[in-house]
């Protein structure tokens, strides 16, 4: 029989167990291993319930994959390089030996976990709590310099086991620790866990901007009452591209919106009390890129969110996105680069106002509100046309008119839609026409990402010079298009058929022999090509293997499709866009 001592000592030591570092390690290595979101659900909402308040709210907050509370600006600012130098000097296996590992395995956390363990780290005792992890990242956020983050990194490595590297690594890599859960899985896990409603526990979690912390509220039974806070950016809603005018006319109620899809940049502005605030699609803050729309933001509204779009705008003209580029990759923006290209923030949508949260509200009401605001059609701040329509046959019209104004193409919306943040649905849809179809051929290709990171997934290709002149000129990169079958065969392909490898196999020149069908949205003129073009969101529609090397387009082609955008927009396209645009913080 054990003795008092026995049993506390034994309580203890299974109370830091739960607390552990290995312990969340562990419980994420089994979410991995199925595919079946309720069984994953199931194995997080047994975790959570060993878990005291402050570790719940850590581990919350890391399987949203969120270092920090959505709420909080901080970053730790620790880059690939950096843990592998870390990796590197902890394990004794040097930078050169780790690199092709980062080929092969396609995440740094797997690779960390591979070298303590080759390196017999795996005989490590477990140590680190789930306390001490967020005393790491909180560390790094404050240390400045490179030296001093890796001093720092190298000694919290030095005292972990092979499962705890694995996922240290994982979560400073920038959160997703790839284990296939979204932020929306683990507010169902909550739900689940707690016995609580799961549209509450995820709008509590949008309301603070906490996963965390909503976390707790549920366990406890505190959901209700939640204020908006403002200044900290909510998540997006999302559009779906409609397939034609027939999947608009399937979607859409008898009576839909109709607005001017802009080439900009989605931002969300926060506005109280004259203190304005602009976020991205990818929810960094931006205001000090566009320090022009504080004042007419602070002076059209007082207490609100609201959802629009930054465009560059010049003397009543809307410039090419190219344009806004200019000014998205700088720290500070001089009064030159303001002149030169000056935006304006239209207004499509409200989220909040005056106290009341309208994202629950039919998008009619909060188009009605939106309308209440002095903002006007004209103006550094100004409102988007929305037409009610009932005849889908008068979209063909109202996309040439929206391509005429230097526009994308048109969105559709549902006036019952509600604001569903982070979502992707039917309810809102997007109508972009490619501008052609190019046949090209594939002269270059590269290690996908994420689910795709064993494959050779990203594809550069080429025109002819001319008929006469078969010199291959590349013209641009594709992503997307393709099955995952057809992606493995071409992979195959492309290793049997390499001319030159570079980064240890991440990218390769090959035999210049796939035919691909492209389409895109837009030619520009580019420096960045031997070509002198680029093509603006190119995807692949299909394998051409019909089509032999001379009979793809030629660079006469593209100079003509050049020449016809011109001619439609009735402005020059930009001389100096570069080949890809800044996707993550667009729609």
């Amino acid at each position: 029989m054990m003795s008092n001592l026995e049993t506390a000592s034994l309580a203890e030591t299974s109370a830091h167990a739960r607390a552990s570092l290995e312990r969340f390690a562990q419980t994420a290595e089994q979410v991995a291993k199925t595919t079946k979101k309720l069984e994953k659900a199931a194995l997080l909402g047994a975790y959570f319930q060993e878990l005291n308040d402050a570790d719940l709210r850590r581990v919350a907050r890391y399987f949203a994959g969120q270092q920090f509370a959505m709420n909080d600006a901080r970053t730790t600012n620790v880059g690939s390089g950096l843990l592998r130098d870390s990796v590197s000097e902890v394990t004794g296996i040097s930078v050169d030996d780790l690199r092709p590992r980062y080929v092969r395995l396609g995440d740094s956390g797997e690779v960390a976990y591979e070298a303590f363990t080759e390196t017999h780290r795996q005989g490590s005792q477990p140590s680190i709590t789930l306390a001490e992890t967020e005393t790491l990242i909180e560390l790094l956020s404050q240390t400045r310099g490179t030296k001093n983050k890796k001093a720092v990194l190298v000694d919290a490595l030095a005292r972990a086991a092979a499962l705890e590297a694995k996922y240290l690594v994982k979560l400073l890599t920038g959160g997703d620790l790839r284990i296939g859960l979204k932020e929306g899985l683990v507010e169902d896990a909550i739900a689940r866990a707690f016995n609580q409603p799961l549209q509450r526990v995820a709008q509590v979690n949008m309301l603070i901007g906490d996963i965390g912390e909503a976390a707790v509220r549920a366990r406890v039974g505190e959901l209700e009452g939640m204020m908006m806070r403002l200044f900290h950016p909510l998540k997006f809603m999302l559009a779906t591209a409609a397939e034609d005018l027939s999947d608009v006319a399937r979607t859409m109620p008898e009576e839909f919106y109709v607005e001017d899809k802009f080439d900009g940049i989605r931002a969300q502005a926060h506005v109280q009390d004259n203190r304005v605030a602009l976020y991205s699609r990818t929810l960094d803050e931006i205001t000090h890129r566009f320090p022009e729309l504080i004042q007419p933001l602070a002076e059209s509204v007082a207490d609100a969110i609201i959802d629009g779009e930054i465009v560059p705008v010049r003397d009543g003209v809307i410039l090419p996105f190219a344009e806004l580029q200019k000014r998205l990759g700088r720290k500070t923006v001089g009064d030159e680069l303001l002149a030169a290209i000056p935006v304006v923030f239209i207004a499509y949508d409200l989220l909040y106002m005056d106290g009341r949260v309208l994202i629950d509200e039919p998008l009619h009401e909060r188009r009605r509100e939106l309308e209440r605001l002095t903002l006007q059609s004209e103006g550094t701040v100004r409102l988007s046309e929305a037409k009610r329509m009932r005849e889908v046959a008068q979209l063909d019209e109202e996309f040439d008119g929206a391509r005429r104004r230097n526009n994308e193409g048109l969105m559709i919306k549902d006036p019952r839609s509600s604001y569903k943040p982070g979502r992707r649905g039917r309810e809102w849809l997007k109508l972009k026409r490619a501008l052609a179809t190019l046949d090209v051929v594939v002269t270059a290709v590269e290690v996908g990402h994420g689910k795709r990171r064993h494959l050779l997934s990203d594809y550069t290709f080429a025109v002819r010079r001319s008929e006469e002149d078969a010199e291959l000129l590349n013209v641009g990169k594709a992503y997307s298009g393709l099955t995952d079958i057809e992606l493995a065969e071409l992979t195959e392909w492309f290793r049997g058929h390499t001319l030159q490898e570079f980064a240890h196999g991440r990218v390769r020149t090959v035999e210049p022999q796939i035919i691909l069908e492209i389409t895109f949205d837009r030619v520009q003129e580019s420096k960045r090509h031997k070509s002198g073009y680029a093509l603006r969101f190119p995807r692949i529609l299909r394998l051409r293997t019909d089509k032999t090397v001379a009979e793809i387009d030629t660079l006469e082609t593209v100079r003509r499709l050049v020449e016809t955008k011109t001619e439609t927009n009735g402005s020059p396209v930009n001389k100096r866009a570069e080949e890809e645009a800044d996707g993550a913080s667009r729609d």
